[in-house]
């Protein structure tokens, strides 16, 4: 028995007794009518239903008495209801079928199942064509009713969609690494099959389809999958790590593949690229030591950002790090979201287009959703001596390139008033300015560079980049800040 028919049984008995009647969560009929526009309108209404509805097919209409039904019947009607339910209402239904013995007589169940996005409707026609259960009938939504039933609407999201067919719980522990997400979780992992099939669903890694099986979603095997490549609709989304000899893609190359999903890829992605970047040597305590020449923060927290905000509808592409002789480009498919601005970034309010992803990534202790990724990033990047972030959008990707040392001297004009802008804005939020010193103390320049630095500050003014705090202070003394404030 299938877990949705003793509710459909109990509603049966419950509707022949005392007096035959119909519910709104259930219906039954002696056989499908020849009517498919009256069969589309009861479709429309069960999927609006909340907690969905039955079809009962085996009863006669007038009084309710129980006739059972063949298989040639069976046969016939889930057919026909099937393909109503793909081509007659918007958007497509899902449904459930059973045979079970009612009174010693075989009926037919059938379960439309709530849709989650509402209003279901009649295919072709406007939301208004909508229609519900009321009073034990069907009857076509109200104005007020379709408002109510798009007010309960859950927009598809991509994470909760599916990333495999049926499994079995076996076969979902083989493709997910469960313990490499409770490691990350910082919690021992259930010995008991059936408490993390459990454990998985609550996470919405997977879905349980009336106990016949299971379907991985996309968050599930973006976060935890073995090996994406085993996911058809998500193998173009692994992370491409490439390495160039020099500064072009002319060069010789090398690709390093990473098959794993994000979270339980993560560390070891990180792990293997400080093994693969150039470093360089620093005595420390009359002792040599490698350092690496880009900050890590600044790696995790832009590799992090490129896999949580990419858009997963772009197919055939997905998150990038190529890196040169001179830099790193770290680019994701999708521009930016809408209202975002490339030079707004920095301590922009938190948001993005995969939240479930996002709010995973937050608690398995990989970034944060405080809108601080950039603001960490620049931050290492100036501690480094590093030339300014660079950010590039194009029409179907956002870029960041974190460039290898550079001296003032080497800078260009623009990467100097750059440096200038974010170093404003990291100064206005820890230091409530920026000043000559702070900004000389960014570039690793001595006092007497002063004046160099005062035509950095004169030249960020001239491109509106920043704007003096208090235009009757002295220039000794002045406070700058971002020219948004």
């Amino acid at each position: 028995m299938k877990p949705w028919t003793s509710k459909a049984i109990a509603y049966l008995q419950s509707s022949l007794s005392p007096v035959p009647q119909e519910l709104n969560e259930l219906d039954w009929k002696s056989n499908l009518s020849p009517k498919k526009d009256k069969l589309c309108q009861h479709l429309c209404a069960f999927a609006n239903l909340p907690g969905g509805g039955f079809l009962v097919f085996g009863l006669e209409d007038a009084t309710g008495k129980v006739v059972g039904i063949d298989k040639a019947s069976t046969d016939k009607i889930v057919e026909q209801l099937a393909n109503l339910c793909r081509a007659g209402v918007e958007p497509l239904v899902s449904m459930d079928h059973a045979i079970e013995l009612f009174n010693d007589c075989p009926l037919l169940f059938v379960h439309i199942r709530e849709s989650a996005v509402k209003p279901v409707h009649l295919a072709h026609k406007s939301i208004e064509d909508s229609f519900i259960r009321s009073g034990g009938s069907t009857r076509k939504a109200s104005r007020q009713d379709v408002g109510a039933l798009m007010l309960n609407s859950k927009t598809p999201v991509f994470e909760e969609l599916h990333a495999s067919i049926l499994k079995n719980a076996t076969e979902v522990m083989t493709l997910l690494d469960v313990a490499g997400i409770h490691a990350l979780l910082k919690k021992p992992t259930p010995n008991n099959v059936e408490e993390i099939i459990y454990w998985l669903q609550q996470e919405k890694m997977i879905e349980d389809v009336d106990g016949k099986g299971f379907y991985i979603t996309n968050f599930g095997a973006l976060a935890a999958a073995q090996n994406l490549s085993q996911f058809d609709g998500l193998a173009r989304k692994a992370v491409r790590v490439i390495q160039y000899e020099g500064k072009t893609k002319t060069q010789g190359s090398k690709e390093f593949p990473d098959n794993k999903g994000y979270a339980i890829g993560f560390e070891g992605l990180i792990q293997f690229l400080k093994g693969i970047l150039p470093g360089s040597e620093v005595i420390k305590h009359a002792l040599r030591t490698d350092a690496s020449m880009y900050p890590e923060i600044a790696l995790r927290e832009l590799i992090a950002n490129a896999l949580i905000h990419q858009d997963f509808t772009i197919r055939g592409s997905g998150p990038m790090i190529e890196i040169f002789a001179d830099r790193i480009e770290i680019s994701n498919p999708g521009k930016l979201l809408p209202g975002k601005k490339i030079d707004r970034l920095i301590r922009a309010t938190p948001e993005s287009r995969n939240e479930v992803l996002a709010a995973a990534f937050r608690r398995f202790n990989i970034c944060e959703e405080r809108g601080s990724g950039f603001e960490k990033a620049i931050t290492a990047i100036e501690l480094f001596g590093l030339p300014p972030l660079k950010m590039e959008e194009t029409d179907s990707s956002f870029k960041v390139i974190l460039y290898s040392p550079k001296t003032f001297a080497e800078m260009t004009r623009e990467e100097r008033i750059e440096a200038c802008y974010q170093h404003s804005i990291i100064q206005y939020y820890g230091a409530g300015g920026m000043n000559n010193a702070s900004l000389r103390k960014r570039f690793g320049m001595h006092d007497k560079q002063s004046p160099q630095i005062s035509l950095l500050i004169k030249d960020a003014l001239s491109a509106g980049k920043i704007k003096i705090k208090d235009p009757d202070s002295s220039k000794k003394f002045a406070v700058y800040l971002p020219y948004w404030v």
